[in-house]
């Protein structure tokens, strides 16, 4: 037994009840936050019975969407709540494109960063600076963010299935049961993913706090025409939270996010408002098949040094018609990044470069902050990570998506998918566990039930009632 996801510190669910999502608490430690990491996996290996943990973002061997099971929460407001949003993605977008996943990495700054960097004396007082950085660093991450598709993009292909009745105007190719681009390297990111089109235009930029959080907090006011004929409630059953063009704020799809932790029932802008940013969520991760945990240490550092290297350099700020214009890059790469000259565009205009010219000039700053950091840890981790991944704008077959290309081979993605998760699986199982222990995972599982059983016997206020003060339905 695992615990109730509802409640449970570091085992949950996503969208569906198949679909698990591990997290770690903070930690000043990339090692020491992977070792936890994979105690979870080795735990939650051990207590799947026959089931194994799919390797790849994208998914493989679904057959009807209705065999998808939303994620279950008990019977409290707030769990049937979370079910309820999650029923509404499913009538918005589809179940199927739900079940792709990623990994997300969320990066903060220490304090002494933003008193030598803004001259701020404490996080209260220096709130508006330390936002201000940390949007400095969300349009960097616009402007070059595409490096993390190009190198670590590991969905250059999906299963056929994945298709079955949709449209796409992708020129894919066919090896079997498997569909590629043979340049691409994520898929996960590209309109395949989960992306939402009336997002487009909804104005919303990352320069200043309270600009931001009017336009979100428009979005999800906005009532959308197109999910107004899917209804709210249909015959006494709820079909989504609202009508609008949002649901509630998780719904905004973005490569990366402004976080703070919130208090109660605060939302997640109100939390950002009341005291600033407090760390950015990463989301252009894909599952990285190359490990059993979905994630190496190699991909932490590089972006511990990129997400410094975004604070740093200069960010002019943007117009949300050149934050469109970035997302042409990101789409050359997502599709196309390995292809034989490829090119990046500079700014809104047409003057472009060669992307393996722009990723090695990225990469002669990334060094400098390599050698601070390692300077201060007194070791080379840093900057031989900037030596390796460097590469990979020489010769793209040291890209994942290039790997995952060669590794699959004449199996597809389908068969490529089951031999890792079994390797994996067996892996997991035999090695012992180095940070927690079964008894104290046990404690946490059963910690979370009597969580989400003290959830559902407080709650008093009725559902309609709820779901009034949080998604305005």
């Amino acid at each position: 037994m695992l615990g109730k996801a509802l409640t449970h510190p570091w085992i949950t669910t996503d969208f569906a009840e198949s679909l698990l999502e591990f997290i770690t608490p903070v930690d000043g430690n990339i090692d020491h936050m992977l070792d936890f990491l994979r105690d979870i996996h080795r735990y939650v290996a051990r207590h799947l019975g026959d089931e194994r943990m799919w390797p790849l973002s994208m998914p493989c061997f679904i057959g009807n969407e209705q065999d998808i099971t939303l994620a279950q929460y008990g019977s409290s407001n707030l769990g049937r709540f979370k079910t309820l949003y999650r029923e509404g993605l499913k009538n918005r977008y589809g179940a199927l494109m739900q079940t792709i996943s990623g990994v997300h990495y969320n990066f903060s700054l220490p304090l002494r960063f933003w008193q030598a960097r803004a001259g701020v004396q404490d996080a209260e007082s220096g709130k508006a600076a330390i936002s201000d950085g940390y949007f400095r660093l969300i349009r960097n991450y616009y402007r070059f963010g595409w490096v993390i598709p190009y190198l670590f993009g590991a969905s250059p292909a999906i299963c056929g299935s994945f298709l079955n009745g949709r449209e796409t105007a992708l020129p894919f190719e066919r090896q079997g049961g498997t569909l590629f681009l043979p340049y691409a390297t994520s898929l996960r990111l590209s309109d395949l993913g989960y992306t939402n089109k009336s997002q487009s235009n909804l104005g919303i930029t990352f320069n200043h706090l309270d600009e931001y959080v009017v336009a979100l907090k428009r979005a999800i006011h906005t009532p959308s025409e197109e999910f107004s004929r899917l209804g709210v409630v249909d015959q006494g059953h709820y079909r989504q939270l609202n009508a609008n063009v949002l649901q509630i704020e998780n719904e905004l799809y973005a490569p990366i996010r402004p976080k703070r932790v919130t208090r109660d029932d605060e939302s997640p802008s109100d939390a950002l408002l009341r005291a600033g940013i407090e760390y950015i969520e990463v989301r252009s991760l894909d599952i990285n098949p190359f490990s059993p945990i979905g994630v190496e240490a190699e991909q932490c550092r590089f972006l511990d040094l990129f997400l410094i290297w975004c604070v740093l350099a200069d960010a002019p700020e943007m117009s949300s018609d050149e934050l469109l214009c970035t997302h042409q890059n990101w789409n050359r790469v997502i599709l196309e990044g390995r292809k034989p000259g490829q090119t990046i565009g500079i700014g809104c205009h047409d003057a472009r470069q060669p992307l393996p010219y722009v990723g090695k000039a990225l990469f002669a700053d990334l060094l400098r902050v390599a050698e601070v950091l390692d300077g201060i840890n007194g070791d080379r981790c840093y900057q031989q990570v900037c030596t390796r991944l460097v590469a990979a704008f020489e010769d793209v077959s040291l890209t994942y998506s290039a790997r995952v290309m060669a590794q699959m081979g004449n199996n597809g993605i389908g068969g490529y998918g089951l031999a890792l998760a079994q390797r994996y699986r067996e892996q997991l199982c035999a090695e012992p566990l180095t940070l927690l222990d079964e008894a104290e995972l046990a404690r946490q599982a059963q910690a979370s039930i009597d969580r989400q059983a003290a959830l559902e016997s407080a709650d008093s206020e009725p559902f309609e009632l709820y779901l009034h003060r949080h998604a305005g339905a």
